[in-house]
């Protein structure tokens, strides 16, 4: 069986029921805890981790994640529809990947008139 989310095969042991969606382990925790892009403790985890491990820029970063930031970085303001457009990303994982980013102060949003761009920080 797929996942519903991520389309990955999972054994019907390690699937799990939400809302009537077939989901693996990684995004049955992702449904029923969303990431927060403005935590201040996953900022302030993110931070003392990258600090200790001597982290900066994209240092750490998944491969996924250095191609969004550099794409931002080449645009200098991109919305996440054209984000989620140009790496073919549903919307929950584009917000899972922006949280990251987000946590490690590299991406931020930021509001012109009624429309969200994310910029470097």
């Amino acid at each position: 069986m797929k996942c519903a989310r991520c389309q990955e095969e999972v054994l019907p042991q390690d699937s799990y029921d939400y809302y009537g969606q077939t989901l693996c382990e990684d995004c049955y925790v992702v449904a029923l805890q969303p990431p927060k892009p403005c935590d201040p403790a996953a900022v302030a985890s993110a931070k003392a981790t990258r600090k200790q491990l001597g982290q900066t820029g994209t240092d750490g970063l998944t491969p996924l994640q250095k191609r969004i930031y550099e794409y931002i970085k080449e645009r200098g303001k991109v919305t996440k529809e054209e984000v989620a457009s140009t790496f073919d990303l549903p919307q929950w994982e584009l917000e899972k990947q922006f949280a990251v980013l987000r946590h490690c102060e590299l991406v931020r949003a930021t509001k012109e008139e009624n429309q969200i761009f994310l910029t470097l920080w």
